[in-house]
Formats: structure tokens, sequence, C-alpha cells
């Protein structure tokens, strides 16, 4: 079985086990953290860093980072790929930096074919009257938010283009189609959206709660969500989300219980010594 075609099944086989269908998939951070349990984080990295994968030996908790990028497509490629690392278990001691090997090849198919399946491809085509390619590729990338090149390729596995047509097309880029054919605004939010820091949910809803209780404080929450500790609060603050005022048992005296000492014995033993 070829990479192309494990990594396929594998994200066919997803779509099914979490009933997916085939249309396009919304937040993909959401999505893997509600799926697969996994925690994820969209990080300031290095320009040549897109993302990786690990797993605590010990407790088996997976955790995927990916960059924070201004490139949104690309974003959702890595984030796919990663999950294609812990569908397939492609554990290692060392970090895998061989792109060609095979597990990251199956990988790149099964980003690709989670993100667009072919199904849904044709599915698209049946209700597309427009026989112009930029078009279609445009309405492709649009829909399932993918890069060109991806689109490309899809097209052509589909039988919509040949290769000459699948090379063209896959040189085009996200900003020029979505500037082309009017849906700059929606591309525009999707740009900011990656180009922001993401703290795992769960981390970040154990942190909240923990700030509800008085036991993390505001600047922890702000750390975690890449923001200044007044605008952090403030969100909080307006969503309703107030600290419970703590009153120590022992802080009124009235609140003291009353405590009998009997001092006969003591007085008693000071009498021994002063004897001696």
């Amino acid at each position: 079985m070829t990479a192309e075609t494990e990594g396929k099944a594998a994200a066919e086989r997803f779509r099914e086990d979490h009933n997916l269908g085939y249309q396009p998939l919304g937040d993909l951070v959401a999505l893997i953290e509600q799926t697969i349990g996994a925690d994820v984080a969209v990080l300031e990295t290095g320009p040549e860093q897109h993302g990786m994968t690990m797993r605590h030996k010990g407790r088996g908790t997976v955790y995927i980072a990916v960059a924070r990028t201004p490139h949104p497509m690309r974003q959702r490629s890595t984030l796919a790929h990663e999950l294609a690392h812990v569908v397939f278990g492609d554990w290692a001691d060392e970090p895998q930096i061989d792109s060609a090997s095979p597990a990251e090849s199956r990988a790149n198919a099964f980003a690709r074919h989670l993100l667009l399946p072919l199904d849904g491809v044709r599915e698209l085509m049946t209700v597309e009257r427009e026989r112009d390619e930029l078009v279609l590729l445009s309405k492709v990338v649009q829909r399932y938010l993918v890069s060109p090149t991806i689109a490309a390729i899809a097209l052509e596995q589909a039988g919509y283009v040949d290769k000459d047509a699948k090379a063209r097309l896959g040189s085009e880029t996200t900003p020029r189609l979505a500037a082309r054919f009017g849906w700059a605004d929606q591309y525009q939010a999707l740009h900011d959206e990656s180009n922001r820091r993401r703290a795992p949910q769960r981390l970040l809803a154990r942190a909240i709660e923990g700030y509800l209780q008085n036991a993390v404080s505001v600047q922890t929450i702000a750390t975690l969500r890449g923001l200044d500790v007044a605008t952090a609060k403030a969100e909080l603050t307006e969503a309703g989300l107030i600290p419970a005022e703590v009153q120590p048992i022992w802080s009124d005296p009235a609140d003291l219980p009353q405590v009998d000492i009997d001092l006969d014995e003591l007085d008693a033993d000071l009498a021994d010594s002063e004897a001696e």
C-alpha cells in the first residue's frame, strides 16, 4: 500500500468515525481537541517551524503545537498533518526531519484528503455550471479552506482538470484568488485568526477555574492567552467571571471557639519546682 493510498484511507476512516461526512471542516484546533483529546497550542515560533507532535511517555497525553502564521491555509494543513501522526502513532524518540520519509508522505496525503475529500469536490462540481478553471479553483479553496496546491491536486484526482492544469492552478496564491473573486474580507478574517496565539482549551479552562477559586492569578490567564493583564481581566469581568471572595475562618476573633484552660496543674508544677 502506497503512502497516498494509506493516507487517503485513514482520512476517510477518520471522517466516518467522527461523523464528519465530506463537508468542509471548521475550527481544526477544536476538532482535534474534541475528537482525539489532544492539547493543541498555537505558538510563536521560528520562521521555519510549522508544527510538531509530542506524547508524554508516562501519561500518554498528546500535545500538538503549530506556529502562529499569517497563512491560514498553511496552518490548517499543518494541523491536519500533525493529526495524521497521532492517528498513525508516528512516535519517535527524536524529531523527524526527513520530509520525504514514508511517514511524512503518508501524513501529507492524510491531511489533503481529510481537508478536501474527493467526494466533496464531486458534490461541489455537480452544482457548478462554471467551467472556468480559475473560478472553480477559487470556489474549492474558499469552501474547503485549503491551499490552491491542495485544491489543484484534488481537482485532478477527481478528473476535472488535467496534469498541466494542475500545475498551473497549483501555482496560484490564496490572497490573489480572494482578491480576484471578491472574498478578500473572509480571507482577512482567516488571516487574523491564524496569526494569533492560542492556548490549549483544557489547560485554559483549568486555569480559569483556578482563577475563580482565587488559586490562579489573572497574570497566568493573560500569559496563556498572550494578552496584557488589563485586557485579560476586562474580558473575564465582562463575561461575569469574577473570583469568589475568600473570608478566612480565622480572620474574625468572634469566630474562634471558646477554650477552657485549667491552670491548676501548672500552678502545682511551679509550686513543686520552687519547693525543690
